[in-house]
């Protein structure tokens, strides 16, 4: 049972890809209409698939707090992370810059882990690793993190 899950979708990754891959999509079916070869549509094609892939794995990050973890899942759930409550040192709000971006990347002084917006909740682990976990309920998530870390003492 979790203490805490929401699913944050990654509008602006959604929208981004779709601008793509929509028009890539349409160029490769008419590329093939007109009678021009398949090599060309595939051309065409090879760039939407790759988006539509990155649109599946990044379209959201769901995050989930239970008694004993913190378990991050982006889009459709290949991709995952997750964080025993025992090992968490701090928790607290903090804001990204907007460099930062979105996605999964090393920052200074640790890891991003977002889909969308400025805000997360920075954790430090006992071992003094630093993860940012992006969310657009920060006082929410942290509510639950610092209950499930007050349990665990």
């Amino acid at each position: 049972m979790y203490e805490y899950e929401h699913t944050q979708s990654g509008t602006l990754v959604r929208v981004l890809i779709g601008v793509f891959v929509l028009p890539l999509g349409v160029a490769a079916i008419a590329i093939l209409a007109t009678g021009n070869s398949a090599e060309a549509a595939i051309r065409v094609a090879i760039p939407a698939v790759i988006l539509a892939i990155a649109l599946a794995l990044f379209h959201s990050l769901t995050v989930r707090v239970s008694h004993n973890e913190i378990a991050l899942v982006f889009g459709i759930g290949l991709i995952r992370k997750s964080f025993v409550i025992h090992d968490i040192e701090t928790a607290g709000i903090v804001r990204n810059r907007w460099y930062n971006g979105w996605g999964i990347k090393k920052i200074r002084g640790g890891w991003l882990y977002n889909v969308s917006g400025f805000d997360a909740i920075e954790i430090q682990l006992k071992n003094d690793r630093r993860y940012r976990i992006g969310t657009d309920q920060p006082q929410e998530l942290l509510a639950a993190i610092e209950s499930a870390t007050a349990i665990a003492r």
